[in-house]
């Protein structure tokens, strides 16, 4: 995550500075941190068995659905803007890539701010709320680049079929 979308941000869109950001993700943080519950539940083992419906309804471990679910949406996000920053994707293409992730990410919200109770560590639950947010200000950056800077991000001399994209 932010891999290539930060730096863009930072360097050519000014919008905030790194100092900006920092004091907003740190109040953020602490929002979440003063809002974290605690639940008294540990028995989430017996509802592996049915994982995606167990997750949706906050009946399983934090970790078993904050870790596996951002390894692979980070992995896919950055294959997707590595292929699209040397040419492999066209702009089109990597919209699909982005649309496609996108209700996973719905999923996954829901359940990371149902499963945050579900922890021993408050801190742990504040901070997978935490990339749940991150998430969406990713998506938000990416569509800011797509949208309004898409020279910068994409290789537009590569793109034959899909140069119109670019302007």
């Amino acid at each position: 995550m932010f891999v290539y979308s930060l730096p863009l941000f930072f360097e050519h869109i000014h919008f905030f500075s790194p100092v900006d950001l920092s004091i907003f993700v740190i109040g953020l943080l602490v929002i979440l941190i003063i809002n974290a519950n605690y639940s008294e539940k540990t028995d989430y083992q017996s509802s592996l068995n049915h994982y995606l419906f167990a997750s949706w309804s906050g009946n399983i471990a934090l970790i078993w659905v904050a870790i596996p679910f951002f390894i692979l949406l980070n992995v896919g996000l950055f294959a997707a803007d590595t292929m699209a920053k040397t040419g492999m994707f066209t702009v089109s293409m990597w919209d699909d890539i982005h649309l496609i992730f996108f209700l996973p990410i719905i999923w996954w919200t829901v359940s990371i701010w149902r499963c945050s109770t579900n922890t021993h560590y408050l801190i742990l639950g504040a901070f997978a709320r935490f990339l749940t947010i991150s998430v969406f200000f990713e998506y938000a950056l990416k569509m800011l680049i797509r949208i309004d800077y898409p020279r910068i991000f994409f290789e537009c001399e590569e793109l034959f079929l899909d140069y119109g994209n670019c302007f």
